[in-house]
């Protein structure tokens, strides 16, 4: 090959790899609040808001529990149960139950159930996972005020040696305690396997009548949603067979427990829609899709809003450097414009991902829960004192971990609403 062949081979390839190079130079991200959060910021610092608070959009919160409402009423209509862990905070419940016209509520801690059946003695509660012994043992022990367990809680059972616990308490305390059956609708993740598996825990509420008494089933089903498509659409039916046949067991061999008002639970927020106009359950649940964090981005949500964001507000603004590695952070810099300067916020370290404004991510040398810092670039303009706003990726642990709840409608804090206690 000849010199000047090979001269332009090389410069050739080094023409393409400078394009290539620049090709893959990451592009500004940053900007302004979109008009939403911009909005936002100014309310909030309108109100002398000081610290990072849990902002919940009431307009948006409105128009996702009457979607859901349509859809629990969609013929034949069914209950819909609100799940206290994915809202918890009593008055944003009372909120919610009031618009959606339902007291079921779903609860999934034993400190949440005794501030449920004091705060609101008229709600219909079925507990979401089944608890130790020692949990029922100290509702008891703790209860007081107008709620009757006897009449209106579900203790989830979902073997039947718990049962049997159970119903040993019972005995002792001289009560009747109304249980629903936890059944396997294909999640795998415990309760009764298939129509067999519930015979021995059948009779023992057959022949107890005085203390046990059969409230319904429970089917969670929200392994449909994580499957992939043609994997979802083959499990929807098997789903559906399974509760149907354990249903069909009940009234064919134990008809004397099937009758009055039963509890046919099934679904969650990924798949209530999914029970339109279906007959086998009677009891739908619901929570997170209200709130709508992250892991709700779903085709069957599409339509509902994200209504709760975490406010953080600035405290500092630099430019970007590395303890230790000043060079190195301008270097970073030159290459991504996204890293160029740095905000630190107040607090941090939450389960969430940045929201507003665009062209922030969490700086890996800052990820603290004290002061977390974000790079950004210059087209991001926030000032100290501005909020940072992040999208909750679940909202049942992010949610109490702000003190009260600011409700927001308009330019206005409408609502500030106390949480519940995890411990009591």
């Amino acid at each position: 090959m000849s010199t000047s062949r090979r001269t332009v081979m090389l410069g050739g390839a080094a023409a393409v790899a400078a394009v290539a190079v620049a090709a893959s130079k990451p592009r500004d991200q940053g900007g302004p609040y979109p008009a939403y959060f911009e909005k936002l910021n100014q309310t909030l610092k309108a109100h002398q808001i000081d610290r990072p608070v849990l902002v919940i959009d009431l307009d948006r919160l409105d128009r996702n529990i009457d979607r859901v409402a349509r859809s629990a009423s969609t013929a034949p209509a069914k209950t819909y149960r609100i799940v206290v862990k994915s809202v918890p905070s009593p008055a944003l419940v009372d909120y919610i139950a009031r618009r959606a016209h339902t007291n079921a509520l779903m609860v999934f801690h034993r400190p949440f159930l005794q501030a449920m059946a004091t705060l609101r003695p008229d709600s219909d509660i079925l507990l979401g996972k089944p608890m130790p012994l020692a949990a029922a043992q100290t509702f008891y022990a703790q209860h007081k005020g107008a709620f009757d367990p006897a009449r209106q809680l579900q203790w989830l059972i979902d073997t039947d040696a718990r049962l049997q616990q159970y119903q040993t308490l019972a005995h002792k305390l001289g009560i009747r305690m109304r249980v629903n059956l936890e059944i396997d609708v294909g999640l795998r993740r415990g309760g009764f396997a298939d129509p067999a598996a519930l015979l021995p825990a059948l009779q023992r509420i057959q022949a107890d009548p005085q203390h046990l008494e059969f409230a319904g089933f429970m089917g969670y089903d929200a392994h449909i949603m994580g499957l992939p498509g043609f994997l979802a659409d083959r499990e929807k039916p098997k789903v559906r067979a399974r509760y149907a046949a354990c249903v069909d067991l009940l009234k064919t061999q134990f008809a004397a427990l099937a009758t009055g008002k039963l509890t046919f639970n099934g679904a969650g927020s990924p798949t209530f829609r999914l029970y339109e106009g279906d007959a086998v359950i009677n009891d739908l649940s619901a929570g997170s899709c209200l709130m709508k964090p992250t892991h709700y981005d779903l085709p069957i949500l599409e339509d509902f809003e994200a209504s709760a964001f975490i406010a953080s507000p600035v405290l500092k603004h630099q430019p970007a450097r590395l303890p230790a590695l000043d060079v190195v952070s301008s270097l970073m810099g030159t290459w991504n414009p996204n890293q160029e300067d740095i905000y630190f916020a107040y607090s941090g370290n939450w389960l969430a991902e940045c929201e507003a404004p665009p062209g922030l991510a969490p700086h890996f040398a800052y990820v603290s829960s004290n002061q977390q810092g974000y790079t950004a670039s210059k087209s991001v303009s926030l000032q100290v004192d501005d909020f940072i706003f992040l999208r909750p990726t679940q909202s049942e642990a992010v949610l109490l971990q702000f003190g009260d709840l600011v409700g927001v409608r308009g330019d206005k804090v409408e609502q500030r609403w106390s949480v519940l206690p995890v411990a009591a």
